[in-house]
């Protein structure tokens, strides 16, 4: 028992039932069909961002290029199949998607392992790179008649369900993509050596390289996979909004960089789960939704994450400094 108290898994998703069971007292429509079901949909992309995100975090860096990559891939990827009139399978686009956003990952793992610089920084500077690249040579206008596999895939439904007025609501089938890709992660950091070394260099970079692993194949590692989960998480948004607009997902990355602190992952690396960081995916996406429910103006949705994101990284500063007393 003392184990599981001691773990802040735990202790998310005992705040997670307390404010769902709060503001569905407060608002019956919480616990309807559509907000819940909403609220999953709501969730996918977060999700799928902050599976990248933490592997970057455990590793001791901080990347905040995702989104403009995330972006970059999908426009790029719609725009082209949108010109020879692209019919396929949905495949495609996750493929050319993921793809690009490889590549984009590649470069940011080169200069880091090679430069020796912070991947804050580095992160910075290809994102802004990146999006300007795209709105000066690409496109600055929105897409709205996406390819047609890409509609489909929008409407695809693991459950649906007619309600009295006639309206039908549905499980949105993107929920399975982060499923498998949280299997995934996990399965990967916790079985393979390539996970392990992910943990290691977090720890200590040099005391990694002195273990054997192999310190600049898992940077190509961590950003190349963080690259492929933007372009999985870029073509699945265009998808569910039904437009790809190369002004999307700014900001996005304070919401994921707090989910995944909030889940327990430590700025200095070396510490996090993918159990914390899909729980803490689900209380930022929570807080967003709730707010609207309990009757508090959606301006205010920015200052909650920011307050959150404050008070998990003082958490975490906290328990690192009575760890090591």
């Amino acid at each position: 028992m003392n184990k599981i108290l001691s773990k802040n898994e735990f202790w998310l998703f005992c705040i997670l039932l307390i404010l769902s069971c709060i503001v569905g007292g407060i608002n019956d429509a919480f616990w309807s069909g559509t907000n819940l079901f909403s609220l999953f949909k709501s969730s996918v992309v977060m999700g799928i961002f902050a599976l990248g995100v933490l592997i970057v975090i455990l590793s001791g860096g901080i990347d905040i290029s995702f989104p403009a990559f995330a972006v970059f891939s999908f426009y790029i990827t719609v725009k082209y199949l949108l010109y020879i009139k692209f019919t396929g399978s949905i495949l495609i686009p996750f493929a050319m998607a993921m793809a690009i956003g490889v590549a984009l990952g590649l470069m940011n793992a080169f200069i880091i392992s090679t430069f020796k610089l912070n991947p804050l920084i580095v992160t910075l500077g290809t994102g802004s790179a990146v999006t300007g690249f795209l709105r000066a040579f690409v496109g600055t206008g929105t897409l709205s008649n996406l390819p047609q596999p890409l509609i489909d895939f929008s409407r695809w439904n693991i459950y649906t369900e007619t309600l009295a007025d006639g309206s039908v609501i549905g499980f949105s089938g993107s929920f399975l993509i982060l499923a498998a890709l949280i299997v995934i992660m996990a399965l990967i950091l916790r079985n393979t050596t390539m996970g392990r070394g992910v943990y290691a260099l977090g720890c200590d970079s040099v005391a990694a390289m002195r273990a054997g692993f192999p310190v600049r194949g898992i940077y190509y590692f961590i950003y190349g996979l963080v690259g492929a989960l933007a372009g999985i998480a870029g073509i699945v948004h265009c998808s569910l909004i039904r437009l790809a607009n190369p002004r999307d997902l700014e900001g996005t990355e304070l919401e994921v960089i707090a989910a995944v602190v909030l889940g327990g992952a430590s700025l200095t690396g070396g510490r996090g789960t993918v159990l914390g960081t899909v729980l803490g995916v689900f209380l930022i996406v929570l807080i967003k939704g709730s707010l609207i429910l309990v009757g508090i103006p959606s301006d205010w949705q920015k200052v909650a994450i920011g307050l959150v994101l404050i008070s998990a990284t003082s958490i975490t500063a906290y328990r690192a400094m009575r760890a090591g007393m």
